[in-house]
């Protein structure tokens, strides 16, 4: 299993690492979220780009990035447009979506970028081809706000992310029932120990699905999400007890 470094962080080695969304609608709210980062055990930030009021200003988005890297320090920045179609704030043109990624993964600002894999392979591998060429690393996503596929389904998704060049595939399905939690847990377990050569992240949402969020390590998931002040997503618990109890799982087996 290869592991993707990005600056003082080693993803897929040791307990999953904590990732903590930005979801302000200004710089000014996004730059003062930012601040409190520093006295949390956050391992990357995730900026929720498609929350942010200039967001289709390239210019606007790159200031705010520059500045954002600045008031991180040395955390590492998951630069995030997710499109309407798989929860998120807006709506987007696949040729849009393509140039905010490749511009920001140009800049300098950020340390990886979020493709949501079903764009279409021809623009999904076109972005993942610029970070690279730029030095940022890509994770490839899907999110079904609806349900859960099979475990067979779940599996081809992530092994198609990872075909695509990703570094890092990532899926987030709704549960319907508990048994879907499961699904989502036999499945990331499979991917992991038969056909992931790189780290996956995979998490089942809602309440019912807050269990996968913490078993990362028991079952091969190499990075969880919490909320700081506002989640980005239905399931996230707050950061400072989500540490606690991958810490406590880490320390047992």
């Amino acid at each position: 299993m290869n592991t993707v470094k990005v600056r003082n962080i080693t993803i897929g080695e040791g307990r999953p690492k904590i990732c903590v969304p930005i979801v302000g609608k200004t710089r000014e709210e996004i730059l003062k979220e930012a601040s409190t980062f520093s006295a949390l055990p956050v391992d990357v930030a995730e900026w929720r780009v498609d929350w942010y009021d200039d967001v289709f200003d390239t210019e606007e988005v790159l200031t705010t990035a520059k500045q954002l890297n600045e008031a991180l320090g040395e955390i590492p920045v998951l630069f995030t447009f997710r499109t309407s179609k798989e929860g998120g704030e807006k709506e987007i043109s696949p040729e849009q979506y393509a140039q905010l990624n490749k511009a920001a993964a140009e800049s300098g600002y950020v340390d990886l970028v979020d493709v949501e894999v079903f764009t279409g392979d021809e623009i999904v591998t076109s972005i993942i081809s610029h970070a690279h060429a730029n030095g940022v690393k890509v994770i490839a996503s899907n999110h079904d706000f609806a349900k859960t596929p099979e475990k067979d389904e779940i599996v081809r998704r992530l092994r198609k992310m990872q075909t695509l060049g990703a570094d890092i595939p990532k899926i987030a399905l709704m549960p319907t029932c508990k048994k879907d939690v499961l699904t989502l847990l036999e499945a990331t377990l499979e991917m992991s120990e038969q056909y992931a050569d790189r780290p996956i992240i995979t998490m089942s949402m809602a309440g019912t699905g807050v269990v996968s969020r913490l078993t990362g390590e028991t079952f091969g998931s190499a990075l969880t999400f919490g909320a700081a002040s506002k989640a980005s997503a239905p399931g996230q618990i707050g950061v400072q007890e989500l540490k606690q109890v991958l810490d406590i799982i880490h320390k047992s087996l």
